[in-house]
């Protein structure tokens, strides 16, 4: 491809708005541009790039077994309401109203595709004999992103990859579920990825495993809980937090005192007005589970995990109380609860840290006041410890007890163990081998495509601009004749970009008529593992000037044979990427 001929338009300086690298760098590369919030036409480069990402990833899908489906993305609004994500997924789900002749018809445009993959499982699967298998599909997917936002990493519509198995068994689930999760891991490889898979929750998708496939960066909107020392990671809804040993304190117990606190309901305020650190507060939250209320203890400078308590409350419906209950089970207004002398009894849970807590200070039960010398033991007793809370930097690892680092990080891919939950909902049922009637066990995983293409530009570039892997380069070599009105310049540079076109190289060939250091700063910009500069001098040498995008320094080859040296080089950097994960 000759530059002039397609539609590449870089930008010298950073687009208003744009926030984060990746997001400034696909607009200055001319990778994408904005049609709306949440919405990015994807212009030549980026569309190539896209591509390519998708092309892997269809690969090792087919490789791994995987059938390719198309599904559509509108559906009626009926499915949803049947597997209940309606309310699930809220005002993020569009939807939308279609007048038909003489009727309205309500239907959604889906995040994802259970709904409408498991219908079609229930009408075409019948038997054991036609599982395990498993679909999936490379298509737009929408949802009412309330705040879009870091380009294409958080947007209305995006490019996805979801696949669906369907099993007769939980071994037959595990084995494709291993299957699926290899497969993800070689996906990532090819792209020149670094990546993290970690521990996850499964989120309104449902399910009860599940793995996230995170690109660790700096401006990364999720955290991830890691332990260098013995590999485990998790993200912070699901980070477990190792036992501490129990600390005697020598310090002795104070008196339980009542103290007037107006105006200090929250832990911040409360904090100020007694002039203590927030860690020395015990915060109490009035939770609904399943329809009965409990209360919940956590550190006042610590986040109490829905998650977990779900789990260790075995309950399917947990939310914050409303102020009328709060009010109705302690006797006190929002911000005054605590776990002593409640007007009703119900279960409190606390977090172990609490059991190491001395002379702490919570809500009285009474509006505007408080309660100093708090200890546990003496002055209540919790009806259960356990890990409730959102792990931190620095916790102890569940595993081998040294320390948790919290990292940041990008969400690029997420595999769930989904079991029953849709099946069951739309009634796709199979006769097992002694002839009974079950509901199909399934599995779901998906990989967000363009956040394939924005991770690797948030964590591969430098000053100058992109630093491409060569797998998924827009191209892969940018000639670059320093004078294009020369005219054995430009036949060298022609014959040059033909041959490495013949031998399968993607090659953007920069004609334009402009001074050769604004060739080469837009190469940077756009990323290309390869650029080779084509000049008078070198041509009367013989030679030509080979740069990597990541190194220092360029060098010279021969221009014999220089169409077959550099199609090797790229060939086999394209394989295996050696180059570029040892830069």
């Amino acid at each position: 491809m000759f530059w002039t001929r397609t539609l590449i338009p870089t930008m010298k300086e950073t687009p208003e708005g744009a926030e984060i690298p990746s997001h400034v760098l696909m607009l200055r590369a001319g990778l994408i541009q904005q049609v709306m919030a949440g919405a990015y036409t994807y212009l030549p480069l980026g569309l190539r790039a896209l591509k390519k990402a998708e092309r892997i990833v269809r690969e090792e899908m087919d490789a791994a077994g995987a059938i390719e489906v198309a599904m559509p993305s509108m559906s009626p609004r009926g499915l949803w309401e049947q597997t209940g994500r309606v309310a699930a997924f809220g005002d993020v789900l569009v939807q939308l109203t279609l007048q038909r002749p003489n009727r309205k018809v309500n239907v959604v445009l889906g995040p994802t595709h259970e709904e409408i993959v498991t219908d079609l499982v229930s009408r075409q699967i019948s038997s054991y004999r036609q599982m395990p298998i498993t679909f999936y599909q490379i298509t737009t997917k929408f949802r009412n992103e309330e705040r879009p936002r870091f380009g294409v990493l958080r947007t209305s519509e995006f490019l996805m990859k979801d696949a669906y198995s369907f099993n007769a068994s939980l071994e037959s689930l595990n084995q494709t579920y291993d299957k699926m999760y290899k497969a993800y891991c070689r996906i990532f490889d090819r792209c020149g990825l670094e990546y993290l898979p970690v521990e996850a929750e499964s989120g309104p998708i449902g399910g009860d495993a599940s793995h996230e496939f995170m690109i660790p960066a700096e401006n990364g909107e999720d955290s991830v809980l890691h332990c260098a020392a013995c590999g485990y990671a998790a993200n912070q809804e699901k980070a477990e937090i190792g036992s501490c040993d129990a600390v005697t304190s020598d310090v002795p117990q104070k008196p339980l005192t009542k103290i007037p606190t107006p105006g200090a309901h929250t832990i911040e305020q409360v904090s100020e007005f007694l002039k203590c650190k927030p860690n020395k507060l015990i915060k109490t939250l009035i939770y609904v589970a399943d329809g009965q209320p409990i209360a919940v203890l956590v550190r006042g400078d610590r986040d109490a995990n829905e998650g977990k308590i779900r789990r260790v409350r075995k309950v399917s419906n947990l939310e914050l109380a409303s102020p009328e209950v709060i009010q109705q089970v302690t006797g006190a207004p929002v911000g005054f609860a605590g776990p002593v002398g409640m007007k009703q009894k119900i279960p409190v849970l606390a977090d172990r840290d609490i059991q190491r807590m001395v002379n702490a200070v919570t809500g009285a039960n009474e509006a505007e006041t408080h309660l100093v010398g708090v200890n546990a033991g003496r002055d209540f007793t919790p009806d259960l410890y356990a890990d409730l809370r959102n792990a931190v930097d620095g916790d102890p690892c569940p595993r081998c007890s040294q320390k948790l680092a919290l990292r940041h990080a990008i969400e690029v891919g997420h595999v769930f163990k989904l079991g029953t939950k849709y099946t069951e909902s739309l009634n796709a049922k199979f006769l097992d081998a002694d002839e009974q009637l079950k509901p199909i066990i399934m599995g779901c995983y998906g990989i967000g495509v363009n956040r394939i293409i924005a991770g690797l530009i948030e964590t591969n570039h430098d000053k100058d601009g992109i630093i491409w892997p060569m797998a998924v380069a827009p191209y892969e070599v940018v000639v670059t004749p320093v004078k294009v009105p020369d005219e054995p310049t430009m036949r060298v540079a022609t014959e040059l970009h033909d041959r490495l076109t013949a031998a399968g190289v993607d090659v953007l060939l920069d004609d334009r008529d402009c001074r050769a250091g604004v060739k080469f700063k837009d190469a940077d910009l756009i990323g290309a593992p390869l650029r080779v500069v084509i000049g008078e001098r070198g041509l009367k040498e013989g030679k030509l000037e080979v740069k990597w995008r990541w190194a220092k320094q360029s060098e010279a080859i021969d221009l014999d044979g220089a169409a077959e040296k550099l199609a090797e080089w790229v060939l086999a950097e394209r394989r295996d990427g050696q180059r570029f994960s040892n830069r």
